[in-house]
């Protein structure tokens, strides 16, 4: 059990549940929930011969950090790729991929929005470096929604070079700076694109921005001088969803 990690939310577990039914080895509910919306759970549970066991939710509490919804799962360790996973994604990948980088974004809650966000926009993958980065934890995969067990979140260790092997296979890096002369809506964003985002705070590293062929910003017509990184990153992604669905 010690080598088991738990997943709890009714969002991550049944996703889980769909895309990789072999990593969960046991769930447990609370005493209390026998409600239609984890019903489907149940099921899908059943069919992947999941054992289902029940828990009183004082214990439950105390197994995980957040509002577990009374559903838990003990499953296998997360999967985080590693950069050959990149090359294998871009390979098999028609039209023009998009992809997201976040440089160094280290509160888990925002990760798992992004990876929520990027998943609905359509991201090929999500790019982080191995170092000062938020990774998988239950607490990411809660706030994803499921999204964190369909898309891939590829670790890197050295990002400026990964980014420029990328740029030589042809996508452009788009750079997010809130001194940048371009704003997003000017920028093109309908070819092989890779969007960088910053820390919380810090933006991008010298050596991240040095290695991004565009800089844009987002207008900023307030008192607040920048939004959440993950509020940005949604507003950028569709922006690009956009571009891409009018191109069409």
């Amino acid at each position: 059990m010690s080598q088991l990690e738990k997943i709890y939310g009714v969002h991550a577990v049944e996703a889980l549940l769909r895309h990789h039914p072999k990593r969960v080895k046991q769930i447990w509910l609370a005493e209390s929930r026998n409600d239609p919306r984890v019903q489907p759970l149940i099921a899908l549970a059943a069919e992947n011969r999941v054992s289902v066991g029940q828990a009183e939710r004082r214990e439950m509490d105390a197994w995980v950090d957040g509002v577990h919804q009374g559903v838990v799962a003990e499953v296998s360790p997360s999967q985080v790729w590693g950069e050959a996973m990149l090359d294998e994604l871009l390979d098999r990948t028609e039209g023009a991929p998009l992809l997201l980088v976040l440089d160094g974004v280290t509160d888990p809650h925002n990760l798992g929005a992004c990876l929520r966000t990027a998943d609905a926009a359509g991201v090929l993958a999500v790019i982080v470096p191995k170092d000062k980065s938020a990774t998988l934890t239950p607490a990411v995969r809660k706030v994803a929604c499921g999204a964190a067990e369909v898309i891939p979140l590829v670790a890197v260790t050295n990002l400026a070079r990964t980014l420029e092997k990328l740029q030589q296979r042809g996508l452009w890096v788009v750079g997010t700076a809130g001194e940048a002369e371009q704003e997003l809506y000017q920028h093109d964003m309908t070819g092989p694109t890779i969007l960088v985002m910053g820390a919380e705070g810090k933006g991008m590293r010298r050596l991240t921005r040095e290695h991004c062929d565009y800089l844009v910003k987002l207008p900023m017509h307030g008192s607040v001088s920048s939004l959440n990184v993950s509020v940005a990153t949604g507003v950028c992604l569709f922006e690009a969803v956009r571009q891409r669905g009018a191109k069409k």
